[in-house]
């Protein structure tokens, strides 16, 4: 790969080109990268207490009764955000769209099972689980056939 900075003061704002003859996990990487270096934080409401959260941590994060929440390995906590708003700061953090409410994180991931309807049922690492929408079951597979799962579990 090749490497060109060019940098003068006659540049306004910081722009990146990436010039490429096909999608490779390595452009996956550096997209990562540069989405992460502007990362907000993502907080959780347990009770009384704001929590700071690892995106790492979470299983998945899910809407209901027009709350969001996110599920750990031992809790769930109230995200004061919209869904997609939830869904633009995780998916450097190797999260997907499962359902129309429910985005999960790919890293989690243990195993699957097909259910009768074509719909997959995802469990996590730390015993939760969730199910995948037929129409999001191929991207998935594709991302994770492609390197998905970061820590290589």
């Amino acid at each position: 790969m090749k490497v060109n900075i060019d940098i003068d003061e006659k540049y306004g704002e910081t722009s990146i080109s990436i010039q490429a003859s096909e999608w490779t996990e390595e452009l996956e990487e550096i997209v990562n990268v540069i989405r992460k270096s502007k990362q907000q934080r993502l907080f959780g409401v347990d009770e009384d207490q704001t929590v700071l959260l690892n995106p790492s941590e979470i299983d998945y994060v899910y809407a209901e009764n027009r709350k969001i929440y996110a599920v750990l390995r031992d809790r769930k906590l109230e995200l004061r955000m919209k869904l997609y708003e939830v869904e633009e700061l995780l998916i450097p953090h190797h999260f997907m769209r499962f359902s129309k409410s429910v985005i999960g994180n790919l890293n989690q991931i243990e195993r699957f099972d097909l259910s009768f309807n074509g719909n997959l049922c995802v469990y996590f690492h730390s015993g939760t689980k969730e199910y995948i929408s037929r129409k999001y079951v191929n991207p998935i597979k594709e991302k994770l056939m492609m390197g998905g799962n970061a820590d290589g579990r």
